[in-house]
C-alpha cells in the first residue's frame, strides 16, 4: 500500500507560507452537505435465524483518504478525484456501493467535489477552518514551534474529514485537536475528529460512526519526539470525545487515517486511550469468521498501514467484521486513484428479534 501522508506537502511544494495562503482558494468550493429523513431510506434485507430467535443485517464501511490536497501542494489531482466520485456513484447504483464512506483528505475543491458526486444522500463534514479547537492540555509539546515549518497558530484549511451514508445521519458532534497537539506541518489543517450517528431502518438502536485523521510523523517534518506527542495527544482527545458522546447503548465504528504505520510507539500509546476491537487483528484470526479479500504480508497486519477500523457492540446491537477487502488498489475494484488504498470492511450487525426497531425510524 503506498502512503504518503499528508499535510507536510501543503507548505514544502508550495514555495512557502505565501503559497500555503493560495490553498484558501478551496474556501470557494461549499463543503457537500446533504440530509435525508430517516423513513426515507432504503431499508437493508434483514435476516431472521433459524430458531426466529435473532435478527440480523450488514453495514459496509469504507475508510479513504483520497488525497484531495489543493495546488501549490499538490496538483494534477483533479481527474483521479473526479474518477473516485464517479466509481462510488456507479458502485451504489448498481447496489454494491459501501453503505458509507469515511472520507479523510478532502481539502480541495475538486476533493469537495469528488464527495458530492458520490451521490450519497447523507453526507456531514467534520471540523472546519474555524471550529474553536477543545484542549486537554496547554502545555507545551517538546522543543520549539518553527514558522517554517507550519506551526503558526492558525489554520489554513479544516479537517479534511466527510462521512457519506445511504442511511439518515441523525446526531453530529465534532471536536478540532488541541493547538497545542499538533507538530509541523499539519498544524496548517484544523484536524480532529467527527461523529456520525447514522439510523438503519429496522434496527433497534443506530451505530455511532467516527472518523478522524491523526498527526502524521515523517512528512509533518517536526522532530520525532515532538510529533510523537502530538499524536498521543490527539489519542488522548479523541478518547475522550468518544467517551463524552458515544452511547453505550449502540454499536460503534471507528476509522480513519491513525498515521501509526510501522510505528510501535505509537500503538502503545494508543492503545493506553483506546480499548475498541481492532478489525485487522480480529479478521487476521482464521477461527474469527471474517473472510479476508485482500494481502496481508505478516501475523501483524495492522502495522503496515494507516488505514484502520475499530469496532465495539452496543448493549442491544452486537457488531462484529465478518469481510475485509480492499477498493481502488488496481485490482478489481478499480485503479488506484490515490495514495492509500480505500479499506473496506463489512460486519454483520445482530439482535434480539423481539427487540422493537427504533422509535425515531419505524
Amino acid at each position: 500500500m503506498k502512503v504518503r501522508s499528508s499535510i507536510g506537502r501543503l507548505v514544502r511544494r508550495g514555495g512557502g507560507l505565501a503559497g500555503c495562503a493560495l490553498l484558501l482558494s478551496s474556501c470557494g468550493t461549499p463543503p457537500p452537505l446533504r440530509a435525508i429523513a430517516c423513513q426515507s431510506a432504503m431499508p437493508p434485507d434483514i435476516a431472521i435465524s433459524k430458531d426466529g430467535r435473532t435478527a440480523s443485517t450488514t453495514l459496509s464501511v469504507l475508510t479513504y483518504n483520497i488525497e484531495g490536497l489543493g495546488w501549490p501542494a499538490r496538483s494534477g489531482r483533479a481527474t483521479q478525484l473526479r474518477e473516485i466520485g464517479e466509481r462510488l456513484a456507479a458502485m451504489r447504483a448498481s447496489g454494491k456501493g459501501p453503505d458509507v464512506v469515511m472520507f479523510q483528505e478532502m481539502f480541495s475543491g475538486a476533493a469537495k467535489k469528488a464527495v458530492a458526486s458520490t451521490g450519497y444522500p447523507a453526507i456531514i463534514t467534520g471540523p472546519r477552518r474555524t471550529t474553536r479547537p477543545h484542549e486537554s492540555t496547554r502545555d507545551p509539546l517538546p522543543g520549539k514551534a518553527k514558522i517554517k515549518r507550519g506551526e503558526l497558530g492558525i489554520h489554513f484549511n479544516g479537517s479534511g474529514l466527510a462521512v457519506a451514508s445511504r442511511y439518515a445521519i441523525v446526531h453530529v458532534d465534532r471536536r478540532a485537536y488541541g493547538r497545542r497537539s499538533c507538530a509541523g506541518f499539519d498544524c496548517l489543517a484544523n484536524k480532529g475528529i467527527v461523529l456520525a450517528r447514522i439510523a438503519i431502518p429496522g434496527v433497534p438502536t443506530p451505530v455511532d460512526l467516527y472518523d478522524t485523521h491523526m498527526n502524521s510523523r515523517n512528512a509533518s517534518r517536526a522532530p520525532a519526539n515532538r510529533n510523537l506527542e502530538a499524536h498521543e495527544r490527539q489519542a488522548l482527545e479523541a478518547s475522550e470525545f468518544i467517551d463524552r458522546t458515544h452511547d453505550d447503548a449502540f454499536p460503534i465504528v471507528f476509522g480513519g487515517d491513525f498515521n501509526m504505520r510501522h510505528s510501535e510507539e505509537r500503538w502503545e500509546n494508543f492503545t493506553r486511550y483506546q480499548s475498541l476491537k481492532l478489525v485487522h487483528r480480529v479478521c487476521a484470526d482464521p477461527a474469527s469468521g471474517c473472510e479476508v479479500r485482500m494481502s496481508w504480508d505478516d501475523d501483524e497486519p495492522w502495522m503496515d498501514t494507516q488505514d484502520l477500523q475499530f469496532f465495539w457492540s452496543g448493549d442491544q446491537v452486537a457488531i462484529r467484521p465478518i469481510r475485509v477487502e480492499a477498493v481502488f488498489d488496481g485490482g478489481p475494484t478499480g485503479p488506484e486513484l490515490s495514495d492509500h488504498d480505500g479499506f473496506l470492511v463489512t460486519y454483520e450487525l445482530k439482535w434480539p428479534r423481539s427487540a422493537s426497531p427504533w422509535p425515531q425510524c419505524r
